[in-house]
């Protein structure tokens, strides 16, 4: 079936279908697509394996992709046929490398002892590992290290019939002086200096030879790589340039300019060098228009270049004034998330330019000092007074203050941002708040702040409520009172109670203490006993005998 012609975006697409496959890419929900030409480098890969055609590719790439920033090699788009290094690079002698991790010359021994060297420098590409890294690496490695376009004219479109005569003498001087497969070999024998590290190379250990800098020219496997991008050389394909290893794309670079955007080495003597990169002259473009920015001014945005018309449009702010774009020669005046122009910075009010001026922002709009004050400027609480524009305010609740007017109501010091406390509708600082309200010990008359004790409805400090007397602490402990003064127990008991007629101790009742008396004298309930027979005689008759107290039958037997 022929092709058929559908198109998108202006950009013409090939299918092999009837049904292209860009139509089902359009529909994804997962797409923000803005169209073929700025598609991301991994969907155009993926359409294009369909397509199976490269130059459908080639139609809408550039280096770097528009959707992401990414160069093309990030993205794996490497369109490379696997064919072996040697052919790739046109060499003519049989000294060849497959494209598999053979290496000719080794046995599978010295080819194991050989990659086991590479330990340290082994690829994970893509989460890959072992022989399935290897492939990955070596596929990204040849568009990389060995560009089509640096070995071959058939694969450059940018080079003008004036200069191919240069591409080919810098092919041939490049492939005749300098390009070359090193040598994969087991060395026996004396040990050898690494020319890259300056390290030995041991008897049996694997080596590289690079003809083409000496026959002497030996690298541990490790150290064969490109001075210029330190990875390992593909196939152990290298240039040679003062007695150092690169990289064909790098040993190019050394004496030819590269395209940032075509990715071609530059013959023309006429070239454009911005943003610390070189350019084709027409290559220099916008970003978003592609337009040639060579010879006119631009904007970096991202990395990238805009032209000034592109950049305003995407980017500039428009003016809350005069609804125009901000320009990059005008001056972009900013108040939360809102643009002026410099000369559009005006008073909503009054019309006064505001640059460099305080100001106040109300319903979106921006005022004057004067104005924002005379319309909508709170008063101080203390003084009555407006808050000015940009004057310092302090806030408690729904009152607000002056910072010199945010004061205690007693000392008149200024709070700040001290500690306050505020009592009914006046602020206290805690010093005066203390003096004033708090509570006070009624002997020592100093300030509670823990551990109190009340006593008649009076405050104390635990270690200020003593005995009257002996003056210990009653904090805890029983006491009682006289004449409206605490006392210990043992205290009020010597100083003011009832002696037992028996035992001649205090009588206290405190804690319930029962006592018996009887004729001014006083006993203890356990001490009220027969003076005799020695048995109580509490709630039982009893006989006074002089100054005893005795029971009916002793009475009786002292009679008789």
């Amino acid at each position: 079936m022929p092709p058929t012609e559908t198109a998108h975006d202006g950009m013409l697409c090939l299918s092999r279908h009837e049904h292209c496959p860009w139509d089902e890419a359009l529909k994804s929900e997962e797409l923000t697509w803005t169209g073929i030409k700025y598609t991301c480098l991994k969907i155009l890969h993926l359409y294009c394996k369909v397509f199976n055609r490269e130059d459908v590719l080639e139609m809408v790439l550039r280096k770097t992709c528009k959707s992401c920033g990414c160069d093309r090699l990030q993205h794996s788009v490497y369109h490379e046929e696997l064919v072996s290094v040697r052919d790739r690079l046109g060499l003519r002698n049989n000294r060849t490398n497959s494209y598999d991790n053979s290496l000719p010359g080794l046995t599978a021994k010295q080819t194991e002892l050989y990659f086991s060297s590479l330990a340290d420098r082994t690829p994970t590409l893509g989460g890959a590992t072992g022989q399935a890294a290897w492939r990955a690496w070596r596929t990204r490695a040849l568009a990389v290290q060995l560009p089509q376009q640096d070995l071959s004219l058939a694969h450059c479109k940018h080079i003008d019939d004036a200069h191919r005569k240069h591409y080919e003498d810098f092919v041939a001087a490049r492939n005749e002086i300098a390009l070359d497969i090193g040598v994969a070999l087991q060395h026996y024998g004396q040990p050898l200096d690494c020319m890259g590290c300056s390290k030995s190379i041991r008897n049996g250990g694997m080596a590289v030879q690079a003809p083409k800098i000496s026959e002497e020219a030996y690298f541990h496997p490790a150290c064969f790589t490109c001075s210029e991008c330190d990875e390992l050389l593909v196939e152990l394909a290298y240039c040679t340039l003062d007695g150092r290893l690169f990289c064909v794309r790098h040993y190019s670079e050394q004496l030819k300019p590269r395209c940032h955007s075509c990715d071609e080495l530059i013959f023309s003597g006429e070239y454009t060098k911005a943003m610390n990169k070189d350019w084709h002259s027409g290559h220099f473009c916008c970003w978003k228009c592609d337009e040639s920015l060579t010879g006119q001014r631009y904007v970096l945005r991202d990395e990238q270049p805009y032209c000034i018309k592109c950049y305003e449009g995407v980017f500039a702010n428009g003016c809350e004034e005069c609804n125009k774009i901000i320009g990059i020669d005008s001056k972009d005046l900013s108040y939360k998330d809102k643009h002026w122009h410099e000369a559009c910075f005006l008073c909503a009010k009054c019309r006064v330019s505001l640059v460099d001026k305080q100001f106040g922002s109300k319903l979106d709009k921006i005022y004057c000092g004067n104005c924002y004050d005379a319309q909508f400027a709170s008063r101080c609480d203390g003084c009555g007074e407006v808050f000015r524009a940009g004057t310092k305010k302090m806030e408690y609740k729904t009152r607000q203050w002056h910072e010199k007017c945010f004061c205690c109501v007693v000392c008149k010091k200024a709070i700040g941002t001290k500690s306050f406390i505020p009592r009914e509708q006046e602020i206290y600082c805690t010093g005066c708040y203390e003096n004033k309200f708090s509570t006070r010990c009624v002997k020592c008359n100093k300030i509670i702040t823990q551990d109190g004790v009340t006593y008649k409805h009076e405050p104390w400090h635990r270690e200020c409520f003593t005995c009257t007397h002996c003056n210990n602490s009653l904090a805890g402990e029983r006491f009682t009172s006289r004449d409206e003064k605490p006392y210990c127990s043992e205290c009020f008991g010597e100083l003011f109670a009832k002696r037992c007629t028996a035992c001649s101790k205090p009588i206290t009742g405190i804690g319930g203490t029962r006592f018996i008396s009887f004729e001014d004298r006083h006993w203890h309930n356990n001490c009220f006993q027969c003076a005799y027979c020695k048995v109580s005689l509490v709630g039982k008759g009893f006989i006074t005998v002089e100054q005893d107290v005795i029971c009916p039958e002793c009475a009786k037997q002292k009679i008789v």
